[in-house]
C-alpha cells in the first residue's frame, strides 16, 4: 500500500485537488479566465503524459507525436464542417484515425533507435502538416475554424467548465492507465527493453511487439488530446503538427520529470504558467526590461530549463519528491 507520508503521493494529491477546485476558486473570484487557462494546461498535460510514457519509460525520443494532436483536431473540424456534430462520432472517427496511423508509423519506427528513430518520427509528422496545408478546401495553412463544439449529450462541451472536467477525468483516466501498466509485466518489459534490449531479446521478449503496443497507446492519448483540443479553440490548424509542438511537448516532459510519471503535469502546469506570466510581464520595472522579457520569454524559459537540468536531474516533480535517480 502506499505510504500516505510519502511526499511522491501527497504532492500528487494535492496538485489534482487544485485543478479540481480551481473553477470553483475562479467562479469565486470572478476570473473565468482561469477556467480556459486551465483547460488548456490540461489537454497539454495530457499529450505529454502520453509521450512520457514512451520516451520517459521506453527511451522513445519521437518528435512526430504533434502528428496525432493534428489527426484528433481535424477529425473533429472535417466532420464538423460537412454538417456532423456528433460528438462520439468525433471521438470514434479521431481514434480509428490515430491508431490506424500510430499501427502503420509504428511498424516502421520502432524498428529503429537513437537519433534514426528522432528523424523519422519528425518526418512523418512533417508530412502530416504538409498534406494538412494542401487541403486547401479545409483551410488550408489558414486552418479550419469549428462552429460549434461537439455535441455529446449530456456531456455539454459547450460550457467551459464541462469541458474543463471532462479533460481533468481523462488526465486521471490516462494517470491511472500509464500507472497501471507501468506495474504490470508489460511496464517492466518496457523498462527493460530501455535499459538493455538486446538482454531482453535474450531472455525470449518480443521487445518490437511491447515497443510498437507502447507507440500506438501514447499516440491515441495524444489523439484524444487533439479531440479536446480542437473543442478548447474551435478551432483545427496545421501548426498543431509543426515539429514545434512536438519539442514543447518533450520540454514540458524534461522540466517535470521525464522518469516520473506525474512529472510531465508538474511540468505542463510550470511551463504554460511561465509563458503566459511573461508574455505580460509587467513587474513595475524599466518599461524597456518589461518589453525585452515579454518580447524574448522563450529565452527566460530556456534560461530556466537550463537550470532545471542543471541542478533536478528529474525535474521539478523528482526535486520537490526528494528523488536522487
Amino acid at each position: 500500500m502506499a505510504d500516505w507520508r510519502s511526499r511522491g503521493v501527497w504532492i500528487p494529491a494535492l496538485v489534482i485537488a487544485g485543478l479540481a477546485l480551481l473553477p470553483l476558486a475562479a467562479s469565486l473570484a470572478g476570473q473565468s479566465f482561469y477556467v480556459t487557462l486551465g483547460t488548456r494546461i490540461l489537454i497539454y498535460a495530457l499529450a505529454a503524459l502520453a509521450l512520457n510514457f514512451i520516451l520517459g519509460f521506453g527511451g522513445l525520443v519521437s518528435f512526430g507525436h504533434a502528428l496525432y494532436i493534428g489527426l484528433g483536431a481535424y477529425a473533429v473540424g472535417i466532420l464538423s464542417f460537412h454538417g456532423v456534430t456528433n460528438g462520439w462520432v468525433h471521438l470514434a472517427v479521431a481514434l480509428v484515425l490515430g491508431g490506424v496511423f500510430a499501427t502503420v508509423i509504428g511498424a516502421v519506427v520502432v524498428r529503429t533507435s537513437g537519433m534514426t528513430f528522432i528523424m523519422i518520427t519528425l518526418a512523418f509528422a512533417q508530412m502530416g502538416y504538409f498534406l494538412a496545408i494542401s487541403l486547401k478546401h479545409y483551410g488550408g495553412d489558414d486552418g479550419l475554424t469549428i462552429d460549434a463544439r461537439s455535441q455529446m449529450g449530456v456531456i455539454d462541451l459547450a460550457n467551459n467548465t464541462v469541458l474543463y472536467y471532462t479533460v481533468l477525468a481523462c488526465l486521471i483516466g490516462a494517470l491511472w492507465l500509464f500507472s497501471s501498466m507501468l506495474g504490470s509485466r508489460f511496464g517492466y518489459v518496457l523498462r527493460g527493453t530501455k535499459s538493455n534490449e538486446r538482454r531482453m531479446l535474450a531472455l525470449g521478449f518480443p521487445t518490437f511487439r511491447y515497443k510498437l503496443s507502447a507507440y500506438v497507446i501514447s499516440a491515441l492519448v495524444c489523439t484524444l488530446a487533439g479531440f479536446f483540443l480542437a473543442n478548447f479553440t474551435k478551432f483545427a490548424s496545421p501548426s498543431y503538427m509543426q515539429w514545434n509542438v512536438s519539442g514543447e511537448l518533450i520540454v514540458i516532459i524534461v522540466l517535470g520529470g521525464m522518469t516520473t510519471l506525474f512529472g510531465p503535469i508538474i511540468g505542463a502546469i510550470v511551463f504554460l504558467l511561465l509563458e503566459e506570466y511573461l508574455q505580460g510581464f509587467k513587474p513595475g520595472l524599466l518599461p524597456p526590461v518589461e518589453e525585452v522579457i515579454s518580447k524574448h520569454w522563450q529565452a527566460v524559459v530556456g534560461i530556466f530549463i537550463v537550470l532545471v537540468v542543471l541542478y533536478a536531474k528529474r525535474g521539478i516533480y523528482g526535486f520537490l519528491t526528494g528523488a536522487r535517480k
